[in-house]
């Protein structure tokens, strides 16, 4: 696992002290949420922290994590919520941040939020917290949803069994949250002392091996955040931050430390990660046999619709109904074609750019300025208007429905979904979300490409979202275009996915590395909640919008600037044969330029040539199959060089540029050939 961390396992304290009267320095007190993804919370943080919430990547990592404040007793308390751990054992990045946030910045309180319906699964993980030495509390979260399965919990036995407070609670409802912020509060005020006593007892051999590395490490553990005995575990484990920190923090005895564990390991039977999970899991189990009753198998109608999503046959239609129903006929037919329509071309061209015209072209009496603000290209003719009156309403309508998806609960459904698909293209079903993501924002799905476990797939995924998923905006002027013409969007639709899965399943058999794993907690479905879906559009569209406004207007500056230069007469003249090449009129060369600076730039493009009557229909679908497969935007590219680097982005983006006209010529020929009706 590529290690994000580049301080070459040095953990270093961040700046989070204030002074106090006599001069000495006074960490705020921290609670950090804890879980595993799924378990609400990120619900429980936004309820907890009403004030001063902050995004940031952690340092040297690419993962974001969220801070907030809250009030306990009148003082300010730092929350942060970590990104999701199933162990303390990491495997992905995010695990490895959540694990290096509780040994770097000691939280005076753990929050270890669990499914209350998973309770003996997400055991395991409290075990490891308990045994670690970690100030903690366990939140027993969807309490309604194991309710409503028959399911109930025994939290006062719970309490007893594992010697830490453990509160009930409805993140949703903010039922349980009074007592939440009781117990938080008590648990502030009682200070960090480390939990007693080991939970789990292990064989005798492996307690002897941990006896021994403690006695050679101990000094280790002291600066490590963690128990003596945890940091034991994590170096017989083989765990490589442990090992870097005992050979910076105690080079002298990391020689004793490195013959115990070879020791330890030629004598095991097995790996000493099974037989821990084994001994916590056996615990686990006969603690939820004290506490967990359970009504009976889930036979409701949602736990039925849940597995329809999932199964190999039957989750296919579902998905395509979704597909269907949320992106055609809402973003597509609705979004970019009934709200653009009236936008585009009742408010600007027939109110707002006829004002502007006559407004600048009075106040600048200079023609090749006013073009810059009002021409054909200009900033606010052209720029504004693609961004507000084509992209704004796109986008908009686009993240409505990707928050539908996502508070319902459907996308890990469509995770388990695509996983097997996705096996086969060197991908996992975690891959589905930059993917979903990508239909919304190629340059943010890039970046989201960072969650995903090996570079083999960060690669592979790059790849298909430069080549073939079109963001929101290039997708709804694409369907728009093509709307009342069935055949032509079948017949894109199946190229581009065609392209799609023979992309993907060349990469996978060309890139060196292991085959992708997965695995993902499965949310209950739910009803989406109105103010959760309003709230995550809003936010999504004004992060969209305050990124996409400034490049249109970039946009707008460099064609100026390259029509006066003549500059853009040459680029263009240079696309005008690969573009005849593909069945094409040479005005679409413009086209492909645009979408250079913006991939829904060259589609918005598109759209206003189709609307001259220039293209047939087998031209229309050349060109938006083309324009789909094109160069990812400047800000992809870059994004793309960023992640992978010089080589693989520029690579990836010549790639592209060959192949998308490829694609297309071969297309128009098929069409041509067959005298395809379209």
């Amino acid at each position: 696992m590529h290690d994000a961390n580049d301080s070459g396992g040095k953990l270093k304290q961040p700046e989070n002290e204030r002074s106090s009267i006599d001069g000495s320095e006074v960490r705020q007190q921290r609670i950090a949420i804890v879980g595993s993804p799924n378990v609400g919370k990120s619900v429980l943080f936004n309820a907890l922290s009403k004030q001063y919430v902050a995004v940031s990547n952690y340092p040297g990592t690419t993962v974001e994590v969220s801070r907030g404040q809250m009030r306990v007793d009148g003082e300010e308390v730092e929350i942060i919520d970590t990104p999701g751990m199933y162990s303390l054992f990491p495997i992905t990045e995010e695990e490895h941040v959540a694990r290096r946030i509780l040994m770097v910045e000691r939280p005076d309180v753990v929050m270890h939020v669990v499914d209350a319906k998973n309770l003996e699964r997400m055991l395991p993980m409290t075990l490891q917290l308990r045994e670690a030495g970690m100030p903690l509390v366990l939140v027993l979260n969807m309490m309604d949803e194991a309710e409503r399965d028959g399911i109930r919990i025994d939290a006062a036995v719970l309490q007893e069994a594992l010697g830490l407070p453990a509160v009930p609670t409805v993140s949703t409802t903010g039922a349980g949250l009074d007592d939440l912020q009781r117990v938080l509060r008590d648990a502030l005020s009682a200070g960090t002392e480390e939990a007693e006593g080991a939970p789990v007892k292990y064989d005798a051999d492996i307690e002897d091996a941990v006896r021994e590395v403690i006695s050679a490490a101990s000094i280790v553990a002291r600066n490590s955040g963690l128990s003596e005995r945890t940091l034991a575990l994590l170096l017989l484990r083989g765990d490589d931050e442990a090992h870097e920190m005992a050979k910076q923090v105690a080079p002298a005895n990391f020689t004793r430390v490195q013959a115990v564990i070879d020791r330890f390991r030629a004598g095991s039977p097995e790996p000493l990660d099974y037989r821990v999970a084994v001994h916590q899991k056996d615990l686990a189990h006969r603690i939820a046999q004290r506490v967990v009753t359970e009504g009976g198998e889930r036979t409701g109608l949602r736990d039925k619709l849940s597995m329809l999503m999932m199964h190999p046959v039957i989750g296919f239609p579902i998905l395509f109904a979704v597909l269907y129903l949320g992106l055609y006929k809402f973003v597509g037919t609705f979004g970019a074609g009934t709200v653009v329509d009236f936008l585009e071309g009742t408010v600007f061209e027939e109110h707002i750019n006829p004002v502007l015209v006559s407004f600048f072209s009075r106040l600048i009496p200079w023609p090749i300025l006013s073009d810059l603000l009002v021409g054909e290209y200009g900033v606010l003719t052209l720029g504004f208007r693609y961004a507000v009156a084509l992209i704004l309403p796109i986008v908009s309508f686009f993240f409505l429905v990707f928050a539908v998806i996502e508070d319902t609960g459907y996308l890990p459904r469509l995770a388990m979904l695509i996983d097997r698909t996705f096996k086969k293209i060197g991908l996992s079903g975690r891959a589905v979300i930059p993917m979903v993501l990508g239909l919304g924002c190629a340059t943010m799905a890039t970046m989201v490409t960072r969650t995903l476990p090996t570079k083999r797939e960060r690669v592979i995924s790059t790849l298909l979202l430069a080549l073939a998923v079109p963001c929101s905006a290039q997708l709804g002027v694409i369907l728009a275009l093509m709307e009342g013409r069935p055949k032509a969007v079948s017949v894109w639709a199946a190229v581009v996915i065609l392209v799609f899965l023979l992309i993907g399943f060349l990469a996978a058999r060309v890139l060196p590395g292991e085959g992708a794993s997965f695995y993902i907690e499965i949310p209950p479905l739910r009803w989406p909640k109105l103010s959760n879906v309003v709230t995550k559009t809003f936010v999504r569209v004004k992060w969209y919008f305050k990124e996409v406004l400034p490049l249109f207007l970039f946009a707008s500056v460099m064609i100026w600037l390259g029509q006066i230069t003549r500059l853009f007469d040459l680029v263009v003249a240079l696309l005008e044969r690969p573009v005849r090449l593909i069945g094409l009129p040479d005005e679409a060369a413009e086209v492909f330029l645009f979408g250079f600076f913006r991939r829904d730039y060259g589609a918005a493009g598109l759209y206003d040539l189709n609307k001259a009557g220039a293209l047939d229909g087998i031209q229309l679908v050349v060109a938006c199959v083309a324009l789909t497969l094109f160069l990812p935007c400047i800000a992809q590219f870059l994004m793309n060089v960023k992640e992978r680097g010089w080589k693989t982005g520029v690579g990836i983006s010549i790639f592209i540029l060959l192949f998308s006209f490829g694609v297309a010529f071969v297309l128009n020929a098929l069409l041509r050939g067959v005298g395809a009706s379209l």
